[in-house]
């Protein structure tokens, strides 16, 4: 690396739950800085969720984020030629920001809803353990599990 690394900037809590996590979330679903409309559809989503299950929007949220966040990654590492998926942990802010990727991604491309119904919907099979984001990073971890000889690279 060089030069300084980025200061971490501090995230305000969102003004419905005062939870980082989720303004955190609502940052990355907007687009073209439309932040109102990004808490719209969250907050609605958050709402069909609590509907749905029964449970509190901010725990079935927290839980959907713990069940998606993946424990190990591979990641490319170049040794004398030859190029490995080596696999490595994954460490807390990366885990958050996948699971939040992963989720809108999975959201994004079922078609023919509006945003807050898929993303309720995708929000709700993960916390069942089902779902795109959940496929996902089964995936991730399969490929890890495939490459766990390369590991001593790490």
């Amino acid at each position: 690396m060089h030069g300084k690394t980025a200061p971490k900037r501090k995230v305000r809590p969102d003004p419905r739950y005062q939870s980082q996590g989720l303004a955190k979330f609502i940052n990355y679903v907007m687009e073209r800085g439309k932040k109102s409309v990004a808490q719209k559809i969250v907050y609605g989503a958050l709402e069909q969720v609590e509907k749905k299950t029964g449970k509190k929007p901010l725990d079935a949220f927290d839980l959907a984020i713990r069940n998606v966040s993946p424990v190990v990654e591979v990641k490319s590492r170049r040794v004398g030629g030859a190029n490995y998926q080596v696999p490595v942990e994954v460490r807390g802010e990366r885990k958050m920001a996948l699971a939040f990727r992963w989720i809108l991604e999975a959201a994004r491309n079922k078609k023919g809803r509006p945003m807050n119904e898929k993303l309720a919907n995708e929000i709700i099979a993960a916390i069942n353990n089902e779902g795109d984001a959940i496929k996902k990073k089964q995936d991730v971890h399969r490929m890890a599990e495939a490459n766990r000889a390369f590991a001593h690279f790490a």
